[in-house]
Parts: structure tokens; sequence; C-alpha cells
């Protein structure tokens, strides 16, 4: 999702499909990268072990932050993973401008990390107990 001019090189966000937030969300995003043509791809975890086995990375962990695969499978987590996907979309290449400033980037991957991954992560697992017991 870098610009290069127009063009933007193609990445893919593996996102947990099964969160109530994180779900509509990146479908928005997706909606608006499709709208822009860039190509990239969205793919809910949950339908993804093979992009995952191909990228050694572990399903817990991309539940419990976003994760980008760069085109050149490099994997982008957290506030990285937005950047990426802001940046590609026009609506909200001002936020990727904003929250990547020197200044800001290091408290919005401190709240992101410490606060909001975590809260919504357990969130999720506690859905998914209570979803197990019926």
């Amino acid at each position: 999702m870098t610009m290069q001019g127009d063009r933007h090189d193609a990445c893919t966000t593996l996102y947990n499909g099964a969160c109530p937030v994180c779900r509509p969300e990146v479908e928005h995003y997706a909606r608006l990268d499709a709208k822009a043509g860039n190509g990239n791809r969205f793919v809910n975890l949950y339908e993804a072990d093979d992009l995952l086995a191909r990228y050694g990375l572990d399903k817990e962990e991309v539940k419990r932050r976003l994760h980008v695969i760069g085109p050149d499978g490099r994997p982008y987590v957290g506030v990285d993973a937005f950047l990426r996907i802001w940046s590609a979309i026009p609506r909200y290449r001002w936020l990727a401008r904003l929250v990547g400033a020197r200044p800001v980037k290091p408290a919005a991957r401190f709240v992101y990390d410490r606060a909001l991954a975590p809260l919504l992560y357990a969130h999720n697992k506690r859905r998914e107990r209570r979803a197990a017991r019926g």
C-alpha cells in the first residue's frame, strides 16, 4: 500500500473477522480501497491458514493486533498496519500523515498496544468462551 505517484503496491491485510469492532472497520477500508482501485486484499484470519503459515504468523497474535503484509512479505503490525491501510485510501491519507507524524506515532502505538488492542482481544476471548459454552 505504498504510494508511488498514483500507484500502490498491493498489500494483504489480515484481520479478526470474529471481532464485532474489527470486522466492520476493515470491511469499510476494503470498500474504499476497492473504490480507489488499489488491489489490496483484506483477508479474515479464520480463512487464512495458508497465509499465516507462509509468513510464519501466529493466529493468536493476529487476533490481538491488525496485521498487513507488504508486497515484499514484510509484516506491519498495529499502528503501522493502520498507517499502511490509511495511506492507500484517499479519504484517510490525512489520518496516515497525522498519526505517522513524529510526535503522534509513539503515543498512538502506546495507546493501541497497551489499551485498545488488549481490551478488544480480551472482549473477543470472552465472546469465544461464551459461544463455546453455548
